[in-house]
Protein backbone atom coordinates (compact mmCIF):
# COMPACT_ATOMS: atom_id res chain seq x y z
CA UNK A 1 0.00 0.00 0.00
CA UNK A 2 1.27 3.57 -1.25
CA UNK A 3 2.02 6.41 1.71
CA UNK A 4 -1.09 7.33 3.39
CA UNK A 5 0.45 10.80 3.47
CA UNK A 6 1.21 11.85 0.27
CA UNK A 7 1.23 15.19 0.84
CA UNK A 8 3.08 15.17 4.14
CA UNK A 9 6.45 17.20 4.27
CA UNK A 10 7.72 15.11 7.48
CA UNK A 11 10.47 13.00 6.96
CA UNK A 12 11.40 10.27 10.48
CA UNK A 13 15.40 9.56 10.61
CA UNK A 14 15.84 5.81 12.90
CA UNK A 15 19.12 6.24 13.97
CA UNK A 16 20.07 9.48 13.52
CA UNK A 17 22.70 9.04 16.35
CA UNK A 18 24.53 6.99 14.03
CA UNK A 19 27.34 7.71 11.93
CA UNK A 20 25.25 7.52 8.91
CA UNK A 21 21.98 9.14 10.41
CA UNK A 22 24.43 12.54 10.85
CA UNK A 23 25.72 12.24 7.16
CA UNK A 24 21.81 11.98 6.28
CA UNK A 25 20.52 14.57 8.07
CA UNK A 26 23.21 17.07 6.98
CA UNK A 27 22.92 15.92 3.05
CA UNK A 28 19.02 16.22 3.71
CA UNK A 29 19.09 20.19 4.77
CA UNK A 30 21.03 20.86 1.74
CA UNK A 31 18.85 19.04 -0.51
CA UNK A 32 15.05 20.18 -1.96
CA UNK A 33 14.37 18.50 1.85
CA UNK A 34 15.32 21.46 3.06
CA UNK A 35 13.04 22.73 5.26
CA UNK A 36 10.80 19.22 5.94
CA UNK A 37 9.71 18.75 9.30
CA UNK A 38 12.80 16.00 10.50
CA UNK A 39 11.75 13.76 13.48
CA UNK A 40 14.55 12.40 15.27
CA UNK A 41 14.62 8.67 16.77
CA UNK A 42 17.29 6.05 17.74
CA UNK A 43 17.50 2.99 20.39
CA UNK A 44 16.50 4.22 23.76
CA UNK A 45 20.38 4.01 24.83
CA UNK A 46 20.55 7.40 22.67
CA UNK A 47 17.23 9.17 23.28
CA UNK A 48 17.66 12.46 24.64
CA UNK A 49 21.20 13.14 23.31
CA UNK A 50 21.00 16.24 21.62
CA UNK A 51 21.85 17.22 18.11
CA UNK A 52 22.29 19.63 15.32
CA UNK A 53 19.24 19.79 12.42
CA UNK A 54 18.61 22.78 10.45
CA UNK A 55 21.22 24.91 12.27
CA UNK A 56 18.56 23.93 15.39
CA UNK A 57 19.21 21.76 18.49
CA UNK A 58 17.19 18.44 18.45
CA UNK A 59 16.36 15.76 20.73
CA UNK A 60 16.54 12.14 19.75
CA UNK A 61 13.11 10.46 20.55
CA UNK A 62 12.83 6.80 21.24
CA UNK A 63 10.51 5.02 18.97
CA UNK A 64 6.55 4.76 19.95
CA UNK A 65 3.65 3.27 18.09
CA UNK A 66 3.63 7.45 17.51
CA UNK A 67 6.67 7.52 15.94
CA UNK A 68 6.05 7.17 12.31
CA UNK A 69 2.27 9.26 12.53
CA UNK A 70 1.96 11.73 9.43
CA UNK A 71 5.35 11.21 8.22
CA UNK A 72 5.88 10.88 4.65
CA UNK A 73 9.23 8.86 4.33
CA UNK A 74 11.22 6.40 7.33
CA UNK A 75 14.63 6.80 6.50
CA UNK A 76 16.21 3.71 8.39
CA UNK A 77 19.51 4.36 9.10
CA UNK A 78 20.29 2.13 12.03
CA UNK A 79 21.55 -1.06 13.28
CA UNK A 80 19.34 -3.42 11.39
CA UNK A 81 18.13 -4.86 14.89
CA UNK A 82 16.60 -1.52 15.55
CA UNK A 83 15.87 -0.96 11.57
CA UNK A 84 13.61 -4.59 12.31
CA UNK A 85 11.80 -2.47 15.00
CA UNK A 86 11.10 0.30 13.05
CA UNK A 87 9.03 -1.69 10.03
CA UNK A 88 5.53 -2.04 11.99
CA UNK A 89 5.39 1.04 13.18
CA UNK A 90 6.38 2.74 9.66
CA UNK A 91 4.30 0.55 7.30
CA UNK A 92 0.73 0.78 10.00
CA UNK A 93 1.69 5.11 9.76
CA UNK A 94 1.08 4.22 5.79
CA UNK A 95 5.17 6.05 5.53
CA UNK A 96 7.15 5.13 3.33
CA UNK A 97 10.29 3.09 3.91
CA UNK A 98 14.15 3.66 2.98
CA UNK A 99 16.16 1.14 4.54
CA UNK A 100 19.75 1.59 5.13
CA UNK A 101 20.45 -0.77 6.92
CA UNK A 102 20.81 -3.75 5.30
CA UNK A 103 18.25 -5.48 7.10
CA UNK A 104 15.72 -5.33 4.12
CA UNK A 105 17.86 -7.70 2.08
CA UNK A 106 17.10 -10.82 4.00
CA UNK A 107 14.50 -10.08 6.35
CA UNK A 108 10.42 -10.79 5.61
CA UNK A 109 10.03 -8.26 8.23
CA UNK A 110 9.42 -5.50 4.94
CA UNK A 111 6.87 -7.45 3.85
CA UNK A 112 5.71 -10.47 1.71
CA UNK A 113 7.21 -8.39 -1.48
CA UNK A 114 9.98 -7.55 0.02
CA UNK A 115 12.00 -4.29 -0.37
CA UNK A 116 13.22 -3.26 -4.03
CA UNK A 117 17.06 -2.52 -3.85
CA UNK A 118 18.13 0.70 -4.85
CA UNK A 119 21.10 2.52 -6.08
CA UNK A 120 21.40 5.71 -8.68
CA UNK A 121 22.09 3.70 -12.01
CA UNK A 122 19.72 0.43 -11.13
CA UNK A 123 17.08 0.87 -13.62
CA UNK A 124 19.47 1.66 -16.71
CA UNK A 125 21.67 -1.55 -15.70
CA UNK A 126 18.75 -3.95 -14.82
CA UNK A 127 16.45 -2.38 -18.03
CA UNK A 128 13.40 -2.67 -15.13
CA UNK A 129 11.76 0.82 -13.89
CA UNK A 130 11.41 0.86 -10.16
CA UNK A 131 7.75 1.46 -8.47
CA UNK A 132 7.37 4.58 -6.97
CA UNK A 133 4.16 2.56 -5.23
CA UNK A 134 6.10 0.24 -2.97
CA UNK A 135 5.95 0.80 1.26
CA UNK A 136 9.91 -0.27 1.28
CA UNK A 137 12.89 0.02 -0.29
CA UNK A 138 16.71 -1.02 0.41
CA UNK A 139 19.58 1.52 -0.30
CA UNK A 140 22.58 -0.40 -1.11
CA UNK A 141 25.80 0.70 1.12
CA UNK A 142 28.64 1.50 -0.76
CA UNK A 143 30.41 -1.41 -1.23
CA UNK A 144 27.24 -2.81 -2.11
CA UNK A 145 26.63 -0.24 -4.40
CA UNK A 146 30.33 -0.45 -6.38
CA UNK A 147 30.54 -4.28 -6.91
CA UNK A 148 26.46 -4.64 -7.62
CA UNK A 149 27.33 -1.85 -10.17
CA UNK A 150 30.50 -3.22 -11.70
CA UNK A 151 29.14 -6.82 -11.92
CA UNK A 152 25.89 -5.24 -13.63
CA UNK A 153 27.93 -3.62 -16.12
CA UNK A 154 30.51 -6.65 -16.81
CA UNK A 155 27.47 -8.65 -17.63
CA UNK A 156 27.48 -7.42 -21.05
CA UNK A 157 30.86 -9.30 -21.68
CA UNK A 158 29.75 -12.48 -20.30
CA UNK A 159 30.88 -11.85 -16.35
CA UNK A 160 30.99 -15.69 -15.27
CA UNK A 161 32.35 -15.55 -11.90
CA UNK A 162 33.12 -12.72 -9.59
CA UNK A 163 35.09 -12.73 -6.50
CA UNK A 164 35.45 -9.56 -4.27
CA UNK A 165 36.89 -8.65 -1.03
CA UNK A 166 35.88 -5.22 0.74
CA UNK A 167 38.31 -3.93 3.20
CA UNK A 168 35.57 -2.52 6.38
CA UNK A 169 37.09 0.27 8.45
CA UNK A 170 36.28 0.66 11.89
CA UNK A 171 33.98 3.51 11.50
CA UNK A 172 30.84 0.85 10.15
CA UNK A 173 31.20 0.05 14.09
CA UNK A 174 29.85 3.58 15.36
CA UNK A 175 32.26 5.85 17.10
CA UNK A 176 32.87 3.37 19.54
CA UNK A 177 34.95 1.46 17.21
CA UNK A 178 36.64 4.75 15.55
CA UNK A 179 37.54 5.37 19.40
CA UNK A 180 39.32 2.21 19.79
CA UNK A 181 41.27 1.91 16.95
CA UNK A 182 42.50 5.40 17.74
CA UNK A 183 43.18 4.53 21.42
CA UNK A 184 44.83 1.30 20.53
CA UNK A 185 47.09 3.51 17.72
CA UNK A 186 47.85 5.68 20.55
CA UNK A 187 48.83 3.10 23.34
CA UNK A 188 50.85 0.69 20.95
CA UNK A 189 53.24 4.13 20.06
CA UNK A 190 53.92 4.55 24.01
CA UNK A 191 54.46 0.85 24.34
CA UNK A 192 51.12 0.76 26.84
CA UNK A 193 48.75 -2.23 26.97
CA UNK A 194 45.33 -1.96 24.96
CA UNK A 195 42.62 -2.14 24.58
CA UNK A 196 39.63 -4.51 22.43
CA UNK A 197 36.24 -4.33 23.97
CA UNK A 198 34.70 -3.56 20.56
CA UNK A 199 36.19 -5.83 18.13
CA UNK A 200 38.05 -8.15 20.89
CA UNK A 201 41.64 -7.88 18.85
CA UNK A 202 43.93 -5.57 17.66
CA UNK A 203 42.71 -3.21 15.34
CA UNK A 204 45.28 -0.43 14.81
CA UNK A 205 48.18 -1.34 12.55
CA UNK A 206 46.53 -4.94 11.71
CA UNK A 207 44.46 -6.32 8.98
CA UNK A 208 42.72 -9.61 9.82
CA UNK A 209 39.95 -11.91 8.05
CA UNK A 210 37.45 -11.68 12.02
CA UNK A 211 37.56 -10.00 15.35
CA UNK A 212 38.18 -11.82 18.27
CA UNK A 213 35.56 -14.46 20.15
CA UNK A 214 33.87 -11.57 21.70
CA UNK A 215 33.68 -8.85 19.23
CA UNK A 216 30.22 -6.45 18.90
CA UNK A 217 31.07 -6.54 15.53
CA UNK A 218 30.16 -9.66 12.89
CA UNK A 219 32.85 -9.09 10.27
CA UNK A 220 31.85 -12.65 8.46
CA UNK A 221 28.05 -10.88 8.46
CA UNK A 222 29.30 -7.90 6.90
CA UNK A 223 30.64 -9.83 4.27
CA UNK A 224 27.72 -11.76 3.89
CA UNK A 225 25.47 -8.78 3.91
CA UNK A 226 26.98 -7.11 1.32
CA UNK A 227 26.86 -10.13 -0.79
CA UNK A 228 23.10 -10.49 -0.18
CA UNK A 229 22.55 -6.83 -1.61
CA UNK A 230 24.81 -7.88 -4.82
CA UNK A 231 22.50 -10.90 -5.45
CA UNK A 232 19.37 -9.58 -4.81
CA UNK A 233 19.68 -7.81 -8.38
CA UNK A 234 21.13 -11.17 -10.53
CA UNK A 235 19.11 -13.58 -11.91
CA UNK A 236 19.02 -16.49 -9.94
CA UNK A 237 21.02 -18.61 -12.40
CA UNK A 238 24.65 -16.13 -12.03
CA UNK A 239 24.41 -15.97 -8.46
CA UNK A 240 26.57 -19.10 -7.64
CA UNK A 241 29.06 -17.45 -9.37
CA UNK A 242 29.75 -14.07 -6.99
CA UNK A 243 31.76 -14.76 -3.65
CA UNK A 244 32.31 -11.49 -1.47
CA UNK A 245 34.74 -11.43 1.45
CA UNK A 246 34.82 -8.50 4.28
CA UNK A 247 37.85 -8.42 6.56
CA UNK A 248 39.61 -5.61 8.98
CA UNK A 249 41.16 -2.35 7.24
CA UNK A 250 42.86 -0.49 10.25
CA UNK A 251 41.56 3.15 8.87
CA UNK A 252 39.08 4.99 10.46
CA UNK A 253 36.70 5.54 7.21
CA UNK A 254 35.85 4.83 3.88
CA UNK A 255 35.28 1.48 2.33
CA UNK A 256 37.74 -0.16 -0.89
CA UNK A 257 37.46 -2.92 -2.25
CA UNK A 258 39.60 -5.46 -4.90
CA UNK A 259 37.70 -7.63 -7.33
CA UNK A 260 38.55 -9.93 -9.68
CA UNK A 261 36.51 -10.89 -12.82
CA UNK A 262 36.37 -13.66 -15.49
CA UNK A 263 35.00 -12.28 -18.31
CA UNK A 264 33.92 -14.80 -21.72
CA UNK A 265 34.25 -12.22 -24.13
CA UNK A 266 37.72 -10.63 -25.46
CA UNK A 267 37.34 -6.87 -24.73
CA UNK A 268 40.40 -4.29 -24.42
CA UNK A 269 40.34 -1.97 -21.04
CA UNK A 270 39.28 1.12 -23.21
CA UNK A 271 35.97 -1.09 -24.00
CA UNK A 272 35.53 -1.72 -19.77
CA UNK A 273 36.37 1.87 -18.91
CA UNK A 274 33.65 3.07 -21.40
CA UNK A 275 31.01 0.37 -19.46
CA UNK A 276 32.03 1.64 -15.98
CA UNK A 277 31.47 5.54 -17.03
CA UNK A 278 28.18 4.45 -18.47
CA UNK A 279 26.79 2.62 -15.23
CA UNK A 280 27.99 5.78 -13.48
CA UNK A 281 31.42 4.29 -11.93
CA UNK A 282 34.06 7.11 -12.01
CA UNK A 283 37.19 5.84 -13.62
CA UNK A 284 40.68 7.51 -12.11
CA UNK A 285 43.26 7.30 -14.88
CA UNK A 286 46.49 5.72 -14.03
CA UNK A 287 48.45 9.17 -13.51
CA UNK A 288 46.71 10.35 -10.99
CA UNK A 289 46.96 8.78 -7.56
CA UNK A 290 44.04 6.49 -5.88
CA UNK A 291 40.84 6.17 -5.56
CA UNK A 292 41.51 5.46 -1.71
CA UNK A 293 39.88 5.62 1.55
CA UNK A 294 41.14 9.30 2.17
CA UNK A 295 41.17 10.79 -1.59
CA UNK A 296 37.17 9.86 -1.90
CA UNK A 297 36.18 11.17 1.63
CA UNK A 298 32.97 13.14 1.12
CA UNK A 299 31.84 12.11 -2.51
CA UNK A 300 29.12 10.87 -3.51
CA UNK A 301 30.47 8.83 -6.07
CA UNK A 302 32.48 5.62 -6.21
CA UNK A 303 35.73 5.48 -7.82
CA UNK A 304 37.54 3.01 -9.63
CA UNK A 305 41.18 2.59 -10.87
CA UNK A 306 41.72 1.92 -14.57
CA UNK A 307 41.38 -1.97 -14.70
CA UNK A 308 43.80 -4.42 -15.50
CA UNK A 309 44.04 -7.48 -17.23
CA UNK A 310 45.54 -10.75 -15.67
CA UNK A 311 48.72 -11.51 -17.52
CA UNK A 312 48.64 -15.21 -16.73
CA UNK A 313 45.06 -15.89 -16.98
CA UNK A 314 43.20 -13.98 -20.50
CA UNK A 315 39.98 -12.84 -19.89
CA UNK A 316 40.51 -12.33 -16.45
CA UNK A 317 40.42 -8.56 -15.42
CA UNK A 318 41.31 -6.52 -11.76
CA UNK A 319 39.28 -3.79 -10.54
CA UNK A 320 39.86 -1.86 -7.33
CA UNK A 321 37.35 0.56 -6.37
CA UNK A 322 37.13 3.33 -3.23
CA UNK A 323 33.88 5.04 -2.09
CA UNK A 324 32.99 6.72 1.27
CA UNK A 325 30.72 4.50 3.19
CA UNK A 326 28.74 7.38 4.66
CA UNK A 327 28.16 9.57 1.84
CA UNK A 328 27.17 7.18 -0.96
CA UNK A 329 24.05 5.60 0.62
CA UNK A 330 23.15 8.67 2.37
CA UNK A 331 23.38 10.38 -0.82
CA UNK A 332 21.70 7.54 -2.72
CA UNK A 333 18.69 7.77 -0.03
CA UNK A 334 17.94 11.23 -1.20
CA UNK A 335 18.03 10.59 -4.60
CA UNK A 336 15.61 7.91 -4.37
CA UNK A 337 13.05 10.31 -2.00
CA UNK A 338 13.71 13.04 -4.71
CA UNK A 339 12.61 10.71 -7.28
CA UNK A 340 9.62 9.17 -5.18
CA UNK A 341 8.15 12.89 -5.21
CA UNK A 342 8.84 13.71 -8.73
Amino acid sequence: MPSLERNSNRIVIAGASSLLGVELISLLEESRFAGWDLRLVDEDLAAGTLVEAAGEPAVIQPVDDDTFRGARFGFLASSPEFAKRCIGPAHNAGAVVIDLSGAAFSDSTFGDSGAAAWFPRIESLTGKQISKELKSYAVLSAAGAGIAGLALALSKYGLSRLVGVVNQSVSEAGRAGIEELEAQAARLLTFQSIGHEIFGVQTAFNTTPRYGAASKVDLSRSGKRIQEQVLSLLPEAERENISILAVHAPVFYGTTFSICADLEQRIVPEDIVARCREAGLVIVENDQAGPGNVSVAGEENIYFAVPRQDENRPGTWWFWGAADNFRVPAASAIKLAEKLTS
